[in-house]
């Protein structure tokens, strides 16, 4: 909600820090903006604010989770998306005038921009609220859990590797690309990728259940 009020990622005329324009989606679709661009640039906040949660997780008030990922998705995650995406972002790749280091910062799908951004947080909450009450004794050693379902442990992984799929090939904006040697490239390719990865993510899900 907060992403979609404030539009602080995009908008022309731009600045180096921060966007200024599409507020509530004002004046979308454009030229240069449209609906999937929105849409595309929102599921990276919710990301963000995803990645922050697990250094946090069984601790945080559901109220305090509310508050810091409205702030996460409504402001930090735009203005960091901006300096480096925008067209006139002081650190992007697209100005005219490459400044940093004569290139700018290519970020391709985000594994800077959106995971430095929910890990820096997830940092700063786990610091604030210390350890998990429950996963150390009074002399500090470690309380061995409980296990968990494994059924929901492999459910999950399921889940997240059907989403990855939308992430991944997604971040290429393209279905493919025809090149001169008449070879197709493109979301394919990371969609065969992102298949190796989950088959692998759910073996050592299952072989670590069962050691």
């Amino acid at each position: 909600m907060f992403y979609y009020l404030f539009g602080f990622t995009y908008g022309s005329p731009f600045n180096g820090f921060i966007g200024r324009h599409y507020f509530a989606l004002r004046s979308i679709p454009s030229s240069s903006y449209d609906y999937n661009n929105f849409l595309y640039q929102w599921t990276f906040a919710i990301a963000a604010a995803g990645i922050t949660s697990g250094p946090i997780a069984e601790r945080t008030q559901f109220i305090a989770y509310l508050i810091y990922s409205s702030f996460l998705t409504g402001f930090v995650y735009p203005v960091v998306s901006h300096w480096f995406w925008a067209t006139d972002g002081w650190a992007s790749a697209f100005r005219t005038n490459k400044f940093l280091f004569d290139s700018g910062v290519i970020d391709f799908a985000g594994p800077g921009i959106v995971h430095i951004v929910g890990g820096v947080a997830g940092l700063w909450g786990a610091l604030i609220e210390g350890l998990r009450i429950g996963r150390f004794d009074h002399t500090s050693r470690l309380v061995a859990l409980r296990g968990h379902s494994a059924t929901l442990v492999v459910l999950g992984t399921l889940m997240l590797w059907f989403g990855w799929y939308g992430f991944n090939p997604g971040s290429f904006n393209k279905i493919s690309s025809f090149y001169a040697s008449r070879y197709y490239y493109g979301q394919w390719r990371t969609a065969v990728t992102t298949t190796l990865a989950g088959c692998a993510a759910a073996l050592a899900t299952l072989f670590g259940k069962e050691s």
